[in-house]
């Protein structure tokens, strides 16, 4: 039996009530010992010293978009799942918006199959709605049988409050959450947020109400229902307040953040650089500080990537015909620790929660725990180390991220799971 022994180590998990410094043992991929080590112990045994390092429940993130099937040139199950256990994560939820979508039993057992035995564990995300028009909902109970974890038209929100209703009302009988991306469509289509900024770019905006709007139908219809509603990417002032207000009413709706949108504003763009462009867009300095506010107050539950890899072909068109999206696994732990952490808006246990045990809590997915006899299912991180943002050595296919050769404090050190842990860019059998 393969025995893994990880010295100093401080062993942090709310859930627990557990922040304390010690060693592990795994051994077949269990955890074995929870203490001092002999010499005994170190007979025959991987030995990795981690210099008080932090070791927290794996971290989720419940936003990726994997490409696969369809643009594999941008991204794969494969490289997608090597991306994420390089920034320090051990499970993902993969959006529908691929090509086939995902709204059929066949294209879930294909992702499953294509991640089955890598270190990180991939959730597929079915579509609401069949090819996600909006139109005819996607046969549900069948896909949450296949193994959906939820259900989103992500890229678009579910069109109709009408087919919104029914997807909530399958949703809660099958105990699944509803993840929207909340745009009105006929307020859609600009290039990047409505502001001074727009104007004086000569670029066609995005106003906030569209998010609001949408975020405000799904709240009342979650409320109709009795259903599950989870608002993705959530980018406004308004938005979030709407969030906050209907938890306040004992309304069942939760909320992501992506790193981008409480580390960055418009004013980016007047680059013109398309790794700036997003949906929902980057916003102002008012909306960053509300979204901060949430996260504090905990009206934001979990942060989530949104990783939208791009070939690098589109995202050199002009800025008004480039593809939304950046890419987010390899920087989320970085950004998040430099603007919240060390700027004294999060704590370490309440960044744990929204990493790892808050997106496992939406989607009904256990969350594990740090004790003997459990599997290790661990991101270990140094929320002090310094590093410089390098894209050329991303494990993802694409390089479209706006973070080059920034400097950020706050790095993934390890991710264990499934038997293998992933350390100095290598992938290891525990």
């Amino acid at each position: 039996m393969m025995k893994t022994i990880l010295k100093n180590l401080i062993l942090n998990n709310p859930d627990q009530k557990l922040n304390k410094k010690t060693n592990l043992i795994i051994e077949d991929g269990i955890i074995t010992k929870i203490g001092a080590i002999t010499s005994d112990d170190q007979k025959n045994a991987k030995v990795f010293e981690f210099n008080d390092a932090i070791c927290a429940p794996g971290f989720f993130d419940m936003h990726v978009h994997l490409r696969e099937p369809g643009r594999e040139d941008e991204e794969t199950v494969k490289t997608g799942a090597n991306a994420a256990a390089a920034g320090g994560f051990t499970g993902i939820a993969c959006m529908p918006n691929t090509d086939p979508t995902i709204d059929s039993a066949e294209v879930i057992r294909y992702i499953k199959e294509k991640a089955n035995g890598h270190l990180v564990d991939v959730y597929p995300v079915a579509a609401a709605t069949m090819s996600r028009k909006g139109e005819t909902l996607a046969p549900m109970i069948e896909l949450s049988e296949a193994g959906a974890i939820a259900f989103s038209d992500d890229g678009v929100a579910i069109k109709s409050a009408k087919i919104l209703r029914t997807a909530l009302e399958y949703s809660k009988m099958l105990n699944k959450t509803i993840i929207d991306h909340c745009e009105d469509e006929t307020l859609a289509g600009g290039a990047m947020n409505e502001s001074f900024n727009s104007t004086f770019l000569g670029l066609p905006g995005i106003p906030s109400v569209a998010e609001d709007l949408i975020v405000m139908r799904d709240i009342m219809m979650a409320d109709y229902t009795k259903g599950k509603v989870h608002i993705a990417h959530i980018s406004t002032k308004g938005a979030v307040e709407l969030v906050r207000k209907g938890k306040e009413n004992g309304i069942n709706v939760t909320a992501e953040v992506a790193p981008h949108h409480f580390s960055l504003t418009d004013d980016s763009l007047k680059t013109y650089n398309t790794n700036y462009k997003m949906n929902p867009p980057l916003r102002t300095a008012e909306d960053v500080a509300a979204i901060i506010k949430g996260l504090v107050d905990g009206t934001i539950d979990c942060i989530a990537s949104d990783h939208a890899p791009h070939a690098p072909e589109e995202k050199e068109l002009e800025f008004e015909y480039a593809p939304n999206g950046i890419l987010g696994l390899e920087t989320q732990i970085g950004i998040a620790f430099t603007e919240l952490y060390h700027k004294k808006h999060l704590t370490i246990e309440q960044l744990i929660e929204k990493f790892s045990i808050n997106p496992r809590k939406i989607l009904n997915i256990k969350v594990p725990k740090i004790e003997v006899g459990e599997l290790a299912n661990l991101t270990i991180f140094d929320p002090n180390e310094v590093w410089t943002v390098e894209v050329n050595k991303f494990k993802s296919i694409s390089k479209n991220s706006p973070f080059d050769k920034k400097l950020l404090s706050g790095r993934a050190k390890a991710a264990i799971n499934n038997k293998q842990i992933f350390i100095g860019d290598k992938f290891l059998s525990i």
